[in-house]
This record gives structure tokens, C-alpha cells and sequence, in this order.
């Protein structure tokens, strides 16, 4: 593990702020926090490692202030966020043993159709509707199958939940955004004791990134209770359409690579 710079450091801490602000809003705080890890030259399981650590500050604080206002009841969720810790647990060891290209290939044509869903869907509002799938059964399919894509791979994980949420379980977009940020949690735990028991986790930056994290989650979750799916909405749009690019700029994913550009 490398011991970065006081500089470099708070650069680090700095990423975090911003991608917990983003993060407790619409998901996708792994596009800052991961890069921003790489280029201080960590190796990219370690990155992964310790991103799960600062990530588990920021959707731990975002759970408590929306859970402060009733959004989210933690005891009625804690099974789901059980679930969701034991699906993120098996996805972490099946990528261990499984190469990932498919699902890298496919990821961002995913997220940029959940964008362009979120953008185009009328009525999309804090109004919760008619469930189309039971609590129980949600619970018991959705919740483990997100965990175990967050532990197998993570980008857009944030992004699914709030999908399901609103189409499935009929939630409005900010109960959604809720209720995600404390499943998230639940898959945090999961992929950070795998990594942590093969010992790819900087114990030291992620904690001080985790600081920032839960303080920029807390801003960000405050501002997305006084301004709800206004804010909510666009954002995750943005920050599907983003993450998509993002996977499809890079030089090694897997489409790039097979198609020679």
C-alpha cells in the first residue's frame, strides 16, 4: 500500500466531499472517487478496496438524515439491507473466479436506457404509486440480485436500486433515493470484508476520505429532502448518462478492445 502525500491526501478528502454530495442524491460517486484513487497510484483492487470503506461513510450518512425525517424506517429494512450485504458478499467472490467482460460490455447501454427512462417518463415525482411487486418478494429477489451486481462489479448499482424502487415497489423518487442510499449501505459492508480479508483495503485513506464522504453526503442528503425530485430527477440522469460515457471512454473496456478503436 502506498502512503500518499498531506497534499495528495486532501485532494483525496476533497473527492470524497463532492462524491458524497452527488452520491446521497442520485448515486454515482464511485466516477470521482475511483479515479481520483488511481491517479494517487493505487492499484485498481486496492482502489476498489478502499472506495468501499469511504463509500460505506457516505451511504451510512445519507441513510441517517433521510431516516431522520421518516423517510427510510432502518429496523423495517434491515433485512433487505441483509440481503443485500449477503448477495454483495457472493457477487465480490464470483468476480474473484469469473472473468467480467459481458456484463462491462453491456453496463452502458443499461445505464444510459435507465437515464433516458428517468428523463422521459412523465409524471416522475415524490408521489409514491401501486407496487407491482410484494415487499416480500422485492425484498427477496431485487434486493440480493443489485447486491450481488454491486459486489461483482458496482458502477450503476446506485442507479438500479432507484429503478426498482420507483418501477417495482412504486416508490416516489425521493422515498426511492431513501431507501437506496441504506441498501447501499447494506452492499458496502458486503464488498468491503471481502476486500478487506485479502487485504486490499488503505485502511488510513479510506477513513480520512470517509470524514469527507459522510460530511458531503449529509449536505447532499439535506438538499435533496427541500428540493425532492426536481433535483433528484435530473441529476440522475446526468449521472447515468456520465458513468456510461465514462465506461465507454475507457481504452480497456472490453467493446473498445474487440473493435480495435
Amino acid at each position: 500500500m502506498i502512503d500518499p502525500a498531506t497534499d495528495v491526501l486532501l485532494l483525496l478528502g476533497l473527492a470524497a466531499f463532492c462524491a458524497g454530495f452527488i452520491d446521497s442524491i442520485a448515486g454515482g460517486g464511485g466516477l470521482i472517487t475511483i479515479p481520483a484513487l488511481l491517479l494517487a497510484g493505487y492499484a485498481p483492487v486496492e482502489a476498489l478496496g478502499t472506495n468501499k470503506l469511504q463509500g460505506l461513510f457516505g451511504s451510512g450518512s445519507a441513510t441517517l438524515a433521510y431516516a431522520s425525517k421518516g423517510l427510510v424506517d432502518i429496523r423495517r429494512q434491515l433485512p433487505a439491507a441483509a440481503l443485500s450485504c449477503a448477495g454483495s458478499v457472493i457477487g465480490a467472490f464470483v468476480a474473484t473466479v469469473l472473468p467480467g467482460e459481458l456484463l462491462r460490455i453491456a453496463l452502458p447501454f443499461l445505464l444510459i436506457a435507465i437515464g433516458l427512462y428517468f428523463a422521459f417518463k412523465p409524471n416522475m415525482n415524490d408521489v409514491d404509486r401501486a407496487e407491482r411487486l410484494s415487499p416480500f418478494l422485492f425484498g427477496l429477489t431485487i434486493v440480493p440480485l443489485i447486491g450481488f451486481y454491486d459486489g461483482m462489479f458496482g458502477p450503476g448499482a446506485g442507479s438500479f436500486f432507484m429503478l426498482a424502487f420507483v418501477t417495482l415497489a412504486g416508490y416516489g423518487v425521493l422515498k426511492a433515493t431513501a431507501h437506496t442510499k441504506f441498501l447501499n449501505f447494506g452492499s458496502n459492508i458486503g464488498g468491503l470484508a471481502l476486500f478487506a480479508a485479502v487485504g486490499a483495503v488503505s485502511w488510513k485513506v479510506g477513513l480520512v476520505m470517509g470524514v469527507a464522504q459522510f460530511l458531503g453526503a449529509r449536505a447532499g442528503a439535506g438538499l435533496a429532502m427541500k428540493i425532492g425530485a426536481r433535483l433528484i430527477k435530473p441529476l440522475l440522469v446526468i449521472v447515468c448518462l456520465a458513468l456510461a460515457a465514462r465506461l465507454l471512454i475507457d481504452p480497456a473496456h472490453p467493446l473498445r478492445v474487440m473493435i480495435g478503436i
